[in-house]
């Protein structure tokens, strides 16, 4: 995995050298403006944002806690730290941390790992419906000519509502009858390879104990309403960060659907995150979006794009920093133990589906 991760990070590297080089010539970017959009925004503004993440976090310790109350009952803000801290190494360490917080769930509440694990799957299954739906919802209900290409967006935006509507009803029959459609996903795949079959079969699997978190439609609702709010929380966040650029006319009038766009187009570019060096190129992603798509400034954008960062996903390192001081946990350390358990896991499971 560490070799891998180097071998991924020598080549964003060196695209990031070639686009440097490329862009030194091709685009013509004034510091001294930078400067200026960052001295004139409205931080008060940012300080909307930066607030709003952090009740974003609030929101996500909820809402593990109630996945977990049918095999445990948590105090619902219990597990904040766990959010906060495992959000800070994936900031700081990159992806590879991405089991922290399941792992420092599994130790704190004196779970299995596999179970938390679980919950992580359908927390993300929240996160990927919750952001479809607000997605498909501004863009198909924007005004006319209130889009950049409006033809693609919309394009898009049905598309996303299409996949969502077809993933739920996915999980929907997951939950309803889950081992019988390991079983014949796990037999349709064998056909191409024994090994695909068995790996499609242990992640339906894996998708089915996830989804008995949610053994109510009460559950349901309500895992849903907080996974709504959170992200509704994370766009006003992205609103107002955007609009506080007052000397850039495309961002200071940002749009809420043009902002859903937006926030779509970050969401794809975090998704590969690196330590330190993915904060420079989900930079330079969003700072062309905000370029080509809205119409702003590459020194706006690029203002923008890096403060969208600080705010949205950095602002909670130094918390997260001192709240792992208090708790004792090692961020470097925590990562490889919690990468390592998932890598045993998955071999365990693996030997257990061959028997």
């Amino acid at each position: 995995m560490k070799r891998k991760q180097f071998i991924l990070t020598l080549v964003v590297l060196a695209a990031l050298v070639a686009l440097v080089v490329w862009g030194r010539d091709s685009i013509h970017f004034n510091f001294g403006v930078f400067r200026s959009q960052l001295a004139l925004a409205d931080w008060r503004r940012i300080a909307v944002g930066v607030a709003c993440i952090y009740l974003g976090y609030v929101f996500r310790s909820v809402r593990w806690a109630l996945l977990i109350k049918h095999n445990k009952k948590v105090p619902p803000l219990s597990l904040l730290s766990t959010q906060v801290i495992g959000f800070t190494a994936v900031a700081l360490i990159g992806r590879v941390a991405d089991l922290v917080r399941p792992y420092l769930v599994a130790k704190k509440a004196d779970l299995p790992l596999s179970t938390q694990i679980a919950v992580y799957i359908v927390e993300r299954l929240c996160d990927f419906g919750s952001m479809g739906l607000m997605f498909s919802a501004a863009i198909l209900f924007a005004a006319q000519g209130s889009l950049p290409h409006p033809e693609i967006v919309r394009k898009a935006g049905g598309s996303a509502l299409v996949l969502t509507l077809g993933g739920g009803l996915f999980l929907i029959v997951v939950r309803l009858t889950g081992n019988a459609v390991a079983v014949a996903m796990e037999r349709a795949f064998g056909v191409v390879s024994k090994k695909l079959g068995h790996a499609v079969g242990q992640r339906i699997g894996a998708f089915r104990t996830g989804l008995d978190t949610m053994r109510t439609f009460s559950d349901f609702c309500v895992t849903a309403a907080l996974s709504l709010g959170m992200w509704c929380l994370i766009f006003l966040a992205y609103l107002e960060t955007s609009r506080a650029f007052i000397a850039s006319p495309p961002l200071a009038s940002m749009t809420l659907a043009k902002c859903m766009l937006l926030l779509a187009f970050s969401g794809v570019a975090s998704v590969f995150q690196l330590p330190v060096l993915g904060w420079f190129t989900q930079i330079g992603a969003v700072a062309a979006a905000l370029s080509g798509f809205f119409g702003a400034s590459p020194e706006a954008a690029t203002a923008c794009a890096a403060t969208l960062l600080l705010v949205t996903f950095l602002s909670i390192v130094p918390v997260g920093l001192i709240w792992a001081q208090f708790e004792h946990v090692n961020l470097r350390k925590v990562a490889a133990e919690s990468e390592h358990a998932g890598e045993e896991l998955a071999v365990a499971e693996a030997a257990e589906s061959t028997e």
